[in-house]
């Protein structure tokens, strides 16, 4: 991974981390639309400068990368499940922004992607199956009390997974 790739990681996880401290609002503002695109984009920049480029960032490209799986992953999760929400359905009767909410999932999610990506750098993946029970036992109570909380839990979980999944292989580069 070059010089180059780590920056990226950096920008991603900077331009993300203010979400963080704000609720997010509803389905048409820039952040919800806007910045998964270009948490995407950079995510596949850095990729390509990793792929690239003929030199190895070291070690500080793990903690970037953790950090940037962390962070990065809520908005782009945050969109999935906008994306993904069906207004039409005979369970839906409010709009998305009055959807199920679990408590705590931003930073639940965010645990959740640290701990993910720390795990497949540590070279144990079964890390993954650990941190997924985890969630899972600690929300199980609440995916049945209402109509869409188990679908949503279950996307917003993949969607996480997998960006954490996919930002740690970026960072798995600087050791090539």
């Amino acid at each position: 991974m070059t010089i180059a790739s780590v920056v990226l990681l950096a920008v991603l996880a900077i331009a993300a981390a203010p979400l963080y401290f704000r609720k997010y609002d509803e389905a048409g503002t820039v952040r919800t639309r806007i910045l998964p695109v270009v948490l995407l984009v950079l995510l596949g920049l850095s990729a390509l400068a990793g792929v690239l480029g003929s030199t190895t960032a070291g070690a500080a490209a793990y903690c970037v990368a953790v950090l940037a799986a962390g962070l990065g992953g809520g908005p782009v999760t945050v969109a999935i499940l906008q994306i993904s929400y069906n207004r039409e359905h005979p369970d839906n009767h409010q709009d998305v922004s009055e959807a199920p909410v679990l408590r705590g999932g931003a930073w639940i999610g965010f645990l959740e992607r640290v701990a993910i990506s720390g795990t497949l750098l540590a070279g144990w993946p079964e890390g993954m199956a650990v941190v997924l029970a985890v969630k899972g036992l600690g929300r199980y109570s609440e995916l049945g009390s209402s109509a869409g909380v188990a679908e949503r839990f279950i996307l917003g979980t993949f969607a996480s997974v997998l960006w954490a999944a996919a930002v740690t292989g970026v960072g798995w580069m600087s050791i090539a």
